[in-house]
């Protein structure tokens, strides 16, 4: 993998917040993103108040076309930043990059469970996983972290409405089920907004999330029920 110069985790918040803005502006939000064989799908879990600070972290690799198993990678960390809104990338990423170590297959492009640029700073963990991998990555997130959806969301599955923060569109909200809640989605890094849309409508199934999400997220969870 292939870190930005110079970067490593930080070890406080403090750090953390003072590396945020020149990795902000590392953030690709054109399309670079080469052929597409393998999509991942990237989610993390972890209690707030765990002493720990437990992350039970995996990341799943689909075919694509097909969207067919190919395999997983998942990692366990503890001891890292506390739960605080705004970093969370950097409290969940470091076991993602473990996760993403003990993959056999790799995956071309990674939808994260989580935000991209729709985020105070602009560097969600979509954009800290891909700048971190390079690898393209986009953000779907199932709540509001800033911002607010402008203009009406039908109750129809494939309708969406721009998110907005400060003047600026920083998102969508994709409506991907009749009667169940919007999905937030924003370019991670190396990938535009009309291509992370695209993305996410072609890997959805019906259901709420899109099918690599879905699959890491219930990777994530079973990590975490094994206590491993």
């Amino acid at each position: 993998m292939q870190r930005p110069p110079g970067f490593a985790f930080p070890a406080t918040a403090a750090e953390a917040r003072r590396l945020i803005p020149e990795l902000a502006a590392r953030v690709e939000t054109a399309d670079r993103i080469g052929e597409v064989r393998v999509i991942g799908g990237a989610d993390a879990s972890s209690t707030r108040f765990d002493p720990t600070r437990a992350v039970h972290a995996a990341i799943v690799a689909l075919a694509w076309p097909g969207l067919a198993p190919l395999g997983q990678g998942g990692a366990v960390t503890q001891g890292g930043l506390p739960y605080i809104p705004g970093l969370l990338g950097f409290r969940e990423v470091p076991a993602l990059v473990e996760a993403w170590s003990r993959l056999e297959r790799r995956p071309d492009l990674v939808l994260v469970d989580g935000h991209g640029i729709a985020h105070p700073q602009g560097l969600g963990i979509a954009c800290l996983l891909g700048l971190v991998l390079d690898v393209p990555t986009i953000g779907v997130a199932k709540s509001i972290l800033v911002g607010q959806v402008e203009g009406d969301l039908p109750e129809v599955p494939g309708a969406r409405a721009p998110l907005v923060w400060k003047g600026r569109e920083i998102g969508l909200a994709l409506r991907t089920r009749r009667g169940a809640n919007p999905l937030f989605v924003s370019p991670g890094h190396r990938v535009s907004p009309a291509t992370a849309l695209r993305w996410v409508l072609a890997t959805g199934s019906g259901r709420r999330l899109p099918v690599p999400t879905q699959a890491a997220h219930e990777a994530a969870g079973a990590l975490r029920r094994a206590g491993g």
